[in-house]
């Protein structure tokens, strides 16, 4: 029986790499979720492999996908702690929207 590939490992692994910019661009909450994401697709996937092995052959990929989600749930991690550290240090929600309405209007933008 010719071998197949495992359906969600690919997808799995572009969202383990996903995580690592929506870390970067956002507050880490992006990166949380894509590396949920993944994790959930790579446990389907380990199930079918364990059920018959001997029919797949990307399961080193899927190890692989499985490390760059752990990275990206660390690092999205990391970054929401950090986000809402900052957000409790300028005095909560209202010191945040403060501050952020003075640097815009540093800036020259107008805020409604």
């Amino acid at each position: 029986m010719e071998q197949q590939k495992l359906p969600n490992v690919t997808i799995s692994l572009v969202l383990g790499i996903i995580s690592f910019f929506c870390c970067c661009l956002s507050s880490g909450l992006g990166g949380v979720i894509m590396s949920g994401i993944a994790f959930f697709l790579l446990k389907k996937d380990e199930k079918t492999y364990q059920q018959n092995p001997e029919n797949y052959s990307n399961f080193s990929q899927l190890k692989t996908a499985k490390i760059i989600a752990i990275i990206g749930l660390v690092l999205g991690a990391l970054t929401l702690i950090w986000s809402i550290y900052q957000i409790y240090q300028m005095g909560g929600i209202e010191g945040y929207m403060e501050k952020t309405k003075e640097v815009y209007e540093q800036m020259g933008i107008e805020i409604e």
